[in-house]
C-alpha cells in the first residue's frame, strides 16, 4: 500500500468508513440524455469539487490505436466552442481554484476545486467541452507531441517505470485488451487522425457514458437547477460497445526479467490473477493487502524491511500498478513491487514473499492483529474521506462501477467482516506459486551511442 511510482494511480484500502461513524450524504439522479448525476452536500468550508468520469479508458482501445484514451484526455484541454483554449485553466485558476485530468485501465476523470461560489463556472467549462470540442488538425498534431513529451519525462526517462508499463501488462494478461501498454506507441499516435479522434469523442465522451460528482458547499435546489442548465440539452448517443477482457481459463505462472539501465538497485514484481471485484474474495485479499503491507506494523515491514533488511521500499495493492481497490474493475491482478538490497537475489525476494504468504495459509491471523489491521484502515478513510476531491472520486467510481454511489457508507462494512478463516482461504486460493507472475528489473549499464566507443578512442 505504499506510494512509490507514479504511474499508481491510487492507494489501495479506498473503503468509505461505516455508516454508524461517518455517514456522505448523497443524492442521485439521471437527466434524460442518460448522465448520471450525483450530489453530496457539505457547507463545512465554501469549496466545491465537480468531477466528471467517463467510461471509457485504455482497455477500451483497438489494435493499432493504443494510447487513444490518453491522448484524448489531452485533447479536453484543447479548447470548445465557448471556451477557447486556454480559457478553462484560465478560469480555474484565476479563482483561486485546481484542475486535472487522468486516464486509466477503464475510465478517464476531470475535476475541477474551486470556492463554492464559482460552481457555475466548473459547470459551463465542464459542458461546453462535452458538447462542442474543438477537434481539428493544429490541435491533434500538439498533442500526439504534448502525449510523446509526457511519456518521454514521466516513463521512459524513469527508473522502473517502462519496465512495469510496457512489460509487466504483458506478463500478467494474454487478452490484448488488457496485455498491450496502456500508455501507447509513438507509431499509433502517428497514425491517428481528427476522423480518429471524432468517431471517439462521439462515442465515449457523450452523457451516457458519464457521472457527474458534485461535492461540497452547495444547495441542492439550486445545484440541480445549473446541472439541467449546462447539461440537460447535450445529446445522448448510442451506447458504446465494452470490449470483452475475458481472460483465457488456466494461468500458468511465468517469469520475466527486464534490463533497465536507469535503475539503481533491483526491483521484482510478484502478482497472481485476483478475484470478482466485491466478491466475498476480493475483501478477503484487500485484508491479506493490509496485513502485508498498511503501515508500520505490516508484516513485510517487520520481517523482510526491518527483519532481514532485504526490502528497501515496497507498495502493493488488489489492482496495482494501474488500479485500487476502489476502481478494480476484474481482471485485475493482486501484486507487489519490491525494490531490494542488491546483495540478495530476484529468486531470494520472490521466495520470501511467498513464504510471508505461507504463514497466512498455514495459520490463521491472529484476532489482535486483524482487529488492528481494521482499525487503522478505518481510521485513515475517515480522514481521507475529508476531502471533498476523495469523496467525489469515491462517489463516482461507485456510481460508474458499481451502479451505486450509495457503497460510499456501506463498503467498509463488507471489509471488515472478514474474518481469519476467509484470509486464509483467500490466500490458499489465489497467492499460490502456481498462480504467479513475476517480473525481475535489474539494472543495466546504459548503452553507449552509436559510434561512441570509437570516438573516445
Amino acid at each position: 500500500m505504499k506510494k512509490l511510482l507514479v504511474c499508481s494511480l491510487l492507494l489501495a484500502g479506498a473503503f468509505a468508513a461505516r455508516s454508524a461513524e461517518f455517514t456522505i450524504p448523497i443524492e442521485q439522479y439521471q437527466l434524460k440524455n442518460g448522465l448520471r448525476v450525483i450530489l453530496s452536500k457539505d457547507n463545512a468550508v465554501p469549496v466545491v469539487t465537480v468531477y466528471i468520469i467517463y467510461d471509457v479508458g485504455a482497455r477500451s482501445e483497438e489494435k493499432g490505436r493504443t494510447g487513444f484514451a490518453h491522448l484524448f484526455e489531452h485533447m479536453m484541454f484543447e479548447g470548445s466552442a465557448n471556451a477557447p483554449k486556454g480559457t478553462h485553466f484560465a478560469a480555474v485558476e484565476s479563482n483561486g481554484g485546481t484542475l486535472n485530468g487522468s486516464t486509466h485501465p477503464d475510465f478517464t476523470d476531470y475535476f475541477e476545486e474551486l470556492p463554492s461560489n464559482k460552481l457555475a463556472t466548473a459547470l459551463w467549462l465542464e459542458s461546453d467541452r462535452m458538447r462542442s470540442l474543438s477537434i481539428n488538425d493544429e490541435n491533434l498534431k500538439n498533442q500526439k507531441e504534448a502525449v510523446k513529451q509526457e511519456r518521454r519525462l514521466s516513463f521512459d526517462n524513469q527508473p522502473y517505470a517502462t519496465a512495469i508499463v510496457d512489460a509487466w501488462p504483458g506478463l500478467m494478461y494474454r487478452n490484448w485488451q488488457s496485455s498491450h501498454s496502456l500508455i501507447g506507441s509513438f507509431e499509433d499516435l502517428n497514425a491517428a487522425s481528427v476522423a480518429d479522434v471524432t468517431k471517439f469523442f462521439r462515442t465515449y465522451y457523450a452523457p451516457n457514458n458519464a457521472a457527474l460528482v458534485i461535492v461540497g458547499d452547495i444547495q441542492i435546489p439550486e445545484t440541480r437547477k445549473l446541472v439541467e442548465t449546462y447539461f440537460g440539452d447535450i445529446p445522448s448517443q448510442a451506447a458504446a460497445k465494452r470490449p470483452d477482457l475475458t481472460e483465457p481459463a488456466g494461468f500458468e505462472a511465468r517469469q520475466q526479467a527486464y534490463k533497465d539501465p536507469l535503475a539503481r538497485v533491483p526491483g521484482v514484481v510478484v502478482g497472481y490473477p485476483g478475484p470478482k471485484r466485491r466478491s466475498p474474495d476480493y475483501y478477503a485479499l484487500n485484508m491479506i493487502d493490509a496485513i502485508l503491507t498498511a503501515g508500520d506494523s505490516a508484516r513485510l515491514r517487520l520481517d523482510l524491511v526491518k527483519g532481514k533488511q532485504s526490502v528497501i521500499q515496497y507498495e502493493a495493492n488488489l489492482g496495482w500498478p494501474f488500479a485500487s481497490a476502489l476502481d478494480y474493475r476484474d481482471p485485475e491482478p493482486y501484486a507487489i513491487f519490491l525494490l531490494y538490497n542488491p546483495r540478495f537475489t530476484a529468486a531470494q525476494m520472490v521466495s520470501q514473499v511467498q513464504d510471508e504468504i505461507a504463514k497466512l495459509q498455514n495459520e490463521p491471523v491472529d484476532a489482535k492483529e486483524l482487529e488492528r489491521v481494521k482499525t487503522t484502515m478505518r481510521a485513515g478513510r475517515i480522514k481521507e474521506l475529508q476531502s471533498t476531491m476523495n469523496r467525489a472520486r469515491a462517489l463516482g467510481q461507485y456510481a460508474v462501477t458499481d451502479g451505486d454511489p450509495g457503497l460510499i457508507n456501506t463498503e467498509l462494512d463488507a471489509m471488515t467482516a472478514v474474518t481469519a478463516a476467509q484470509v486464509q482461504a483467500a490466500a490458499k486460493k489465489y497467492l499460490t506459486p502456481d498462480r504467479r507472475a513475476v517480473l525481475e528489473i535489474q539494472p543495466a549499464p546504459a548503452q553507449a551511442p552509436p559510434g561512441a566507443a570509437k570516438e573516445g578512442k
